[in-house]
C-alpha cells in the first residue's frame, strides 16, 4: 500500500513542508536515505504550544506533547516526500531521533516520543519499525515542547 492512499486512510492530509527558521535545508538525501533537519509540531505556520513538558500549572502535559510528537513526525514526512520527489517514494524509516524541552524531574520522554513513533509504524507498517533516541533537553528552538528528527529509506 503506497503512503499517499494510507494517510488517506488515516484521514491525514500531508502539510506543506514548514520553511526554515535558519541557515539549514529541511531534508536532504543520500544514497537512498533522506534525512530531516529537526521538525517542530508547527501547523498552518504556528506553533500548538511551548514551554517545557512535565506535570503541573504552566507546564506542557505529556499527553498533549505526544500529540505534538505525532505532529513532528508529520511535518518529517512531508519535508521528506519534497526532497524525493513525492510521498509515495518513501519506503520506511530507520531511525527518530526526539527531543523533549521538560522540566528536570519529568522522565517521561519515551512516552511524548511515542507519538511520533507510533504514527510512523501507522503510516508504514512494519518499515515503519525504527531505531530511536528520546532525549530530555532544557529548551528547545521557539520554546518548542517537542522536537523530531526521522531518517527514512525512499526509492
Amino acid at each position: 500500500m503506497s503512503v499517499s492512499t494510507r494517510l488517506a486512510e488515516l484521514g491525514v492530509e500531508l502539510p506543506a513542508v514548514v520553511p526554515p527558521v535558519a541557515a539549514y535545508v529541511p531534508a536532504k538525501t543520500h544514497g537512498d536515505l533522506v534525512y530531516t533537519a529537526g521538525q517542530l509540531p508547527f501547523v498552518s505556520g504556528a506553533l500548538p504550544a511551548t514551554g517545557k513538558v512535565g506535570d503541573g500549572h504552566g507546564l506542557v502535559a505529556a499527553s498533549d506533547a505526544q500529540g505534538y510528537a505525532r505532529r513532528c513526525a508529520l511535518n518529517a514526512i512531508a519535508a521528506a516526500a519534497a526532497a524525493v520527489g513525492g510521498v509515495d517514494r518513501l519506503t520506511g524509516v530507520l531511525k527518530l531521533t526526539g527531543f523533549v524541552a521538560s522540566v528536570p524531574e519529568f522522565t517521561g520522554q519515551p512516552g511524548v516520543i511515542n507519538g511520533a513513533s507510533e504514527f510512523l509504524g501507522e503510516v508504514f507498517g512494519d518499515a515503519g519499525k525504527h531505531a530511536r533516541s528520546a532525549v530530555g533537553v532544557p529548551v528547545l528552538p521557539l520554546d518548542s515542547p517537542v522536537e523530531v528528527e526521522v531518517v527514512f529509506t525512499f526509492a
